[in-house]
């Protein structure tokens, strides 16, 4: 099986260990957050942590996509951070990425990040109302949507788990994760509005983020209030049918 790299120049001093823990993932690291999709470990490295993601071996047609057509989520998810970061939009630092393919067909991935330290996620925020500053965190958090999208990102997974939030000093920093999806290209009002429909089920946020978001933009609250519930009402009627049809199809798993 041939293998690709890319490492950051800055890291390159590294290659030798960073090589060595591709090949012995299954084995060394500790594993860290959730594992159900992909693979998630860190690695210690002198006075750096490591967070490396392991992409699990796509479909049949995704593997003939990827060996011959589209890049692998892992080249996105390190071309996609430097990119954020040319634009001064926080992301971890991308140190490399790794891929494995036969001459007809891809077989899986590797992202390797530095380790972030965050105080919470915006799940926190959907979860726990009676977090210190909630609101003023959730203003900040659509304050920097609003920079994302005047730099012309389209996150398209732009949900809970996939922003990191760390205080510094008074203010708040936000950083994306989980990076393989996203448009870069100018938006609308309406793709905007759009753009905050996976974050909450609770109109109260809405209500919160479309006042904030309504003053960036010089817009009537109302109007993007109208739109943001809407838009979220209507994906969360999409999710939930979508789960009911998996549920339907794959029934004989639960016997």
């Amino acid at each position: 099986m041939n293998r690709t790299k890319n490492i950051q120049n800055s890291f390159k001093q590294h290659e030798v260990f960073l090589d060595d823990i591709i090949t012995n993932f299954d084995t060394k690291g500790e594993d860290f957050g959730n594992q159900d999709r992909n693979s998630l470990k860190i690695f210690k490295i002198e006075d750096k942590t490591l967070n490396v993601k392991s992409f699990r071996v796509p479909n049949l047609i995704n593997q003939l996509a990827y060996r011959f057509f589209r890049k692998s989520k892992a080249q996105r998810s390190f071309e996609y951070a430097n990119r954020l970061q040319s634009l001064g939009i926080g992301t971890p630092q991308p140190i490399a990425y790794y891929e494995y393919s036969t001459p007809f067909l891809f077989n899986k991935s590797f992202y390797i990040s530095e380790q972030l330290d965050c105080d919470l996620t915006y799940r926190e925020l959907t979860t726990d109302f009676d977090y210190p500053n909630h609101e003023e965190i959730l203003r900040a958090f659509t304050r920097f949507t609003y920079h994302l999208h005047e730099k012309q990102v389209k996150f398209l997974d732009h949900s809970p788990g996939n922003t990191l939030i760390k205080k510094v000093g008074n203010d708040y920093e936000f950083f994306l994760v989980d990076l393989n999806r996203m448009e870069f290209k100018p938006l609308d009002f309406e793709t905007r509005i759009k753009n905050f429909a996976k974050l909450t089920t609770h109109e109260s946020m809405i209500k919160i983020m479309s006042d904030e978001y309504a003053k960036c933009l010089g817009e009537n609250p109302n109007q993007v209030f109208n739109l943001m519930w809407k838009n979220t009402k209507n994906f969360q009627h999409r999710y939930w049918r979508r789960r009911r049809v998996k549920n339907k199809l794959l029934f004989w798993r639960s016997k």
